[in-house]
This record gives C-alpha cells, structure tokens and sequence, in this order.
C-alpha cells in the first residue's frame, strides 16, 4: 500500500511536499505509457515513489535522484544490502554457466545440504522460486500425507486462492477448507480443530508478525498439532535467516514439520524452497509440484552466496547489534518527541504502534509519520513492518533517529495524535 498525503503533512514538512509534487508529475507520466503497470500500486496513491533507479547497500534512488535509507528491503527480503558484491558475482558466474538448464544442477545439492545444516528439521528441500509457491506447496503435500482437507492458518501466506486476502476472483470451495484462528490463543486453535473433527490437515503459521508469541503458545500450538494427528508448518517467508540463522524453530525452541522459506534466503533475488523431515518430504512423489523455472542456477547460486554471508555475521553477532541500534533509534525517538508511540514486534523486524486507539487512528497516524519520513530520506511502511540490513551503518541509524524525532515531534505540536 503506498500512501495518501494530505495537507497537513505537506503544510508541516516542506520537503515532503516537493518530493511528493515530483512523485505524482513522475509517476502519472510513467503510469500513462500504454501497458504500464506497476505492481501493487493503486491508481489513487500518490505519496511514494514507485519506480526505483538503483539500490546499493542500504540505499534506493527514485527515478530523480532521490536517495533513501530502505527500511522495507524488497519487504525483508534484501538481508545484506542492495547488490551485495558476493551475491552478485555468484549470480553473474551462474548465469554465465547458462541460464535456466534442461537438467538439475549441483547447486541444487549443495544448497539443500546446507540447509539440512543450520535449520531445524530441514532434511529435504525443494525448491521453488515464490514465497506462495512454498506454503502452497506445503498444504498441497500435507493434504497428501494425511488424507485430510482442512487447513487451519494464521498470517499472510500469499496470494493463491487457498489464502488470497481478496475473495475476488477466488472459487469458494478453496476457502471453506481453510479456517482462520486468533493468534495467541490456544482456545481459539482447538476450538478450529473442534469445528472440523479428524479433517485438519495441517496448522500453517507465521511464528509471528507484529505481535510476539507469549509464553508457551507456540509450544501449546506443537503439543495441539501432535495430538490432533495434524503437521505444523511453519511460513517462515519473512521471519526465516533474519530472527536467527536457523529461522523462529531455533529463536523460540519448537519444532515444525514442515518449513516454507523465501525472501532473504536469496538476498531479493527469486528463490523459494519447502524443507521438512524426510518422511514427509518423501510424499512429494506423489503430488503435481513443477514448474520450467525451479531449475534456475542463479537463484541456487545466490542463496549459497546469501547463506554463507550469513553464517559469518551471525557467528559475529552483527545482526543482533545492527537491530538493536535500529530499536533503541525508534526508542529515543519516541523519548525525545513525547509521541505516545511504542516500539513493537520482533528487534529484527520492528514497527511502531499507537495504542489504545481506534485502528483508524493508528493507521492514519502511520501513514502521515511514513510519508514525513520518506521528506526526510527514510523508506517505511505504514502497513508492514520493517527490517535491518547488514549494510546499515551507525550514522545510517543517527541519520534516521534525528529524522524521527522531527518528524515525530511535528506531529505531537500538530495535534497528529489528538484522538
């Protein structure tokens, strides 16, 4: 979702108003150019920048010239930085060796290998190129497994019909077998399974997303999924190589079945992958799973690069430094602005909430923070929340925490948070 100014975020913060002036003139050109568009874009959001000229490190450059700290990161999946020299130069060697091969390829191998290594539970692995490739894949195969058709989920899975946030153009067979439960409650979960006695095939679930899990839920959601006879698949599309390098079952303790991974596996570029314990990941024999793209060497190519530069910066305890100057910016920004913001989700992932509100209030109070930031050189996103990369740097963080603290601040003498 992009945003919407409105006139008091323009009136408040000048330069806002000049780079959103140069958006709309840039934007409506390129959106009027016959068979133009962009994707995820609504025709009436005019606010952001959708068309991107470069990226390095931790950096974007709109189309004139305008840098800005990214904090959204291709939505968490660019882990080291923008164009990281080892990944590209692993991709350019793979696609030099030909690009989308007859045959498999022995990057293949030794991709899952690793795999098999740092995470939990991941004894095979197929690989696909999309996010929603792996979780669909995942409640396709554990339908396979135990005959069942009920799906209980949490979170966002991607766009298939099974799990599309919009119903349009959707067949309603797809969602009446999948049922919906709240998160961080163990009643709501087995009163799921209670609707669909002995037809649960599975549980798939972020670990988390803003919320974290509170004490022995996750645990609670393992033991449910024993005793029901149903797998536990765990989406860890975004949480996977960010909240430890073996993913959420290594940072919180529990075990999962199966495990979807993409995003930063591959730093941004197209890779996907389902792994799970061998006796289940044997049952793919059995079910329809292809495509002409799996086969493609870069994507192989760059997870090895991206899993390698991650092993040593984990080892080094640099994410964990990385994300927690980035929280303790958002913290002293809040402290020094007195906005009545907190700081929520995950370190390695963090957004900020205004509670007690009507979720109207929040989300327009986001909006205007995100917009006057993006005035200030700094890519948010008031609907998502938001990640590190390893090319952060300390004056990155500085930069960032001084333009939280106007922009903060603006709105606090404005009235912004007058509910």
């Amino acid at each position: 979702m992009a945003l919407t100014a409105n006139a008091n975020e323009t009136e408040a913060f000048p330069q806002t108003a000049s780079l959103l002036k140069l958006a709309r003139e840039r934007d409506a050109a390129l959106r009027a150019r016959p068979g133009v568009l962009a994707n995820g874009y609504a025709e009436d959001d005019h606010a952001y920048p959708v068309f991107c000229e470069r990226a390095k490190g931790a950096y974007v450059w709109d189309v004139d010239g305008n840098r800005y700290i990214d904090l959204v990161l291709g939505f968490g999946s660019v882990v080291l930085g923008h164009n990281h020299r080892t990944v590209t130069a692993a991709v350019t060697r793979a696609l030099e060796q030909g690009v989308c091969p007859t045959l498999a390829c022995r990057e293949q191998i030794e991709l899952a290998e690793r795999l098999a290594e740092i995470i939990p539970n991941a004894e095979m692995s197929f690989f696909l190129k999309t996010g929603s490739d792996a979780t669909s894949l995942a409640v396709r195969l554990a339908r396979a497994i135990t005959g069942r058709s009920t799906v209980l989920r949490w979170g966002y899975h991607g766009w298939h019909d099974w799990c599309a946030p919009s119903p349009h153009g959707t067949v309603a067979g797809h969602r009446e077998k999948t049922r919906s439960f709240t998160y961080n409650s163990l009643t709501s979960l087995n009163d799921a399974f209670a609707a669909a006695p002995d037809d649960v095939a599975c549980v798939i679930m972020m670990p988390f997303e803003i919320d974290m899990p509170d004490a022995g839920f996750l645990e609670g959601v393992r033991a449910l999924c024993s005793e029901k006879g149903a797998l536990l698949v765990f989406d860890e599309v975004r949480s996977g190589f960010r909240v430890a390098l073996g993913g959420a079952q290594q940072a919180f303790g529990v075990d999962a079945d199966l495990i979807c991974m993409s995003k930063a596996i591959a730093n941004g570029h197209p890779l996907s992958v389902l792994s799970g314990r061998a006796d289940h990941m044997r049952h793919l024999a059995t079910v329809s799973a292809s495509s002409t793209f799996f086969r493609g060497r870069d994507g192989f190519a760059a997870g090895l690069a991206t899993i390698g530069e991650l092993t040593k910066a984990f080892e080094a305890g640099q994410p964990e430094r990385i994300s927690a100057l980035l929280c303790k910016a958002f913290d002293n920004a809040i402290a020094k602005s007195g906005a009545p913001m907190v700081r929520v989700g995950h370190d390695a992932a963090p957004f900020l909430s205004w509670p007690h509100v009507s979720p109207d209030l929040e989300v327009r109070a986001l909006r205007r923070f995100c917009a006057a930031m993006l005035g200030q050189g700094v890519l948010l996103h008031p609907t998502h929340h938001w990640f590190f990369s390893l090319a952060l740097d300390p004056e990155d963080i500085t930069q960032l925490e001084d333009a939280a603290v106007r922009v903060l601040a603006g709105m606090v003498s404005d009235g912004a948070f007058e509910d």
